[in-house]
């Protein structure tokens, strides 16, 4: 049986459709209980496939967040709704240690929040730490390019200076753009790879995105989208939470809310320690400009539809009963007598493989 059949069984419990219909009433507030390992990821993702919108999964920290991930892009492999948003860098105010890969994450989310691409975003404490700019301000910021549009390679080379990309022979990472006759190749912060766009005159002729270590092309593209970095904390833009920036509709799963404040109140208290001692020296946005408070974080999760992760009374509790897998020790007598207990229980089992080899070995033992 593969995960998506069992994902399809799974959608049957009472549990997952008793949460989506607690979830289609706005502003419900809901609580599971009963969950063990993965079962917990597995039962988000059978009610975010019924509940439509932006889910996003809040975890304590980014270990945890990276497990939850791994659980929803094994159930669902090359899902493009499937995204991770992570802080663009670990300490606040360290802006020369910004990680462009996760520039590139973040960038990408907003962009596919601000088109209206339904998604599923894993975060955790860190990451919503970091505000974002409006939804009006990236617009404003995103040069939009497709096959058959007429513009000059002057003209597209003006915007990127402005943008604050840099001019290169060859780009390597994002920021950077290279002309050599009518060919522009630019790294934008919304994608993973380089586009190289071809022009015939001022048309744009063709757009593809290519790899930069062998330089061969990947996929041909219609239309583009270029972002310069929007974690530039130097921008004077106006910035608002990441919670702000998804629309209200959206679905939070969150693991424990106290730890989410308390990380929140950490960053934000270590951010104006920092501040402080920058003062005169260069100057800088105040931290209520640049980053969320945990006051501020708790006040607009107050607007959302939520699911609590964690053993504790709220509006409405649900409980999946699931129980962690006795140990067998290789004790395959044990496992036979489990098995067959469950099922004079009535239940039915199912023994998952991580591989035909794996499966075949069960299948002998039996």
């Amino acid at each position: 049986m593969e995960l998506k059949t069992f994902l399809k069984l799974f959608r049957e419990f009472p549990q997952i459709d008793q949460t989506a219909k607690v979830l289609s009433r706005p502003n419900s507030h809901i609580h599971w209980k009963g969950h063990v390992g993965s079962s917990r990821s597995i039962s988000a993702i059978a009610v975010a496939e019924q509940t439509p919108g932006h889910h996003v999964f809040i975890l304590n920290d980014k270990e945890e967040a990276a497990y939850f991930l791994n659980d929803l892009e094994g159930i669902y492999p090359e899902d493009k709704r499937i995204l991770f948003y992570p802080s663009s860098c670990q300490v606040p105010y360290q802006f020369e240690e910004i990680d462009n890969a996760n520039v590139v994450h973040r960038a990408e989310i907003l962009e596919r929040v601000a088109s209206g691409f339904n998604t599923w975003i894993v975060t955790y404490p860190e990451a919503l730490f970091e505000k974002v700019i409006t939804k009006k301000e990236l617009e404003r910021h995103t040069l939009k390019i497709g096959t058959g549009d007429y513009l000059s390679i002057d003209f597209v080379n003006e915007v990127l200076f402005e943008y604050n990309f840099k001019r290169t022979d060859f780009v390597t990472e994002p920021g950077e753009f290279s002309v050599r006759g009518g060919i522009l190749d630019v790294f934008s912060f919304s994608n993973d790879n380089p586009y190289r766009i071809e022009f015939f005159g001022d048309e744009v002729e063709s757009i593809r995105s290519f790899d930069v270590d062998t330089q061969l092309s990947t996929e041909t593209i219609k239309k583009i989208t270029i972002i310069p970095n929007m974690e530039n904390k130097m921008m004077e833009e106006k910035r608002i939470s990441f919670l702000k920036y998804i629309a209200s509709k959206t679905i939070v799963f969150h693991k424990n809310e106290d730890l989410l404040y308390q990380g929140i109140d950490k960053l934000f208290n270590q951010a104006e320690d920092i501040f402080n001692k920058l003062a005169g020296e260069i100057k800088q946005s105040n931290p209520n400009e640049l980053f969320c408070s945990s006051q501020l974080i708790k006040k607009e999760l107050e607007d959302y539809t939520k699911v609590q992760l964690i053993n504790t009374s709220v509006d409405s509790d649900i409980n999946f009963n699931t129980q962690p897998q006795p140990s067998f020790n290789k004790q395959f007598n044990l496992l036979i007598d489990n098995l067959n207990t469950n099922t004079e229980k009535g239940f039915k089992n199912y023994i998952f493989c991580s591989s035909q080899q794996q499966e075949q070995r069960f299948h002998d033992i039996f």
